[in-house]
């Protein structure tokens, strides 16, 4: 799944547009493509040595990806249900009113 590692931007976004077609297809979940990315950092990072600039981009890769996940799970906490879409727009409805007691 992952694109060999090499130095530069263009080599990140390549990868993480493969990553993110995968997990839209529903091939991998975007935790499964975090724990991936960081076997695949921490090989590159062996092979290449902790102060090359595969490993750096390997390393942006996994960031990038945890970066995704936590504001995909933002927006989850905002999502609004049925209901209270309902009552934007029909505010007047009898399930939207709310009485004090």
């Amino acid at each position: 799944m992952f694109i060999s590692l090499n130095t530069g931007e263009n080599i990140m976004t390549k990868t993480l547009e493969a990553v993110q077609s995968a997990v839209n297809n529903g091939t991998t979940t975007l935790d499964e493509a975090i724990l991936e990315s960081i076997v695949e950092a921490r090989e590159t990072c062996n092979v290449d040595g902790d102060n090359s600039a595969s490993c750096a981009v390997a390393w942006d890769i996994v960031e990038e990806l945890q970066a995704e996940k936590a504001h995909q799970q933002q927006q989850a906490k905002h999502r609004k249900t049925a209901l209270e879409t309902y009552c934007e727009t029909h505010p007047e409805a009898i399930e939207c009113l709310i009485y004090d007691v």
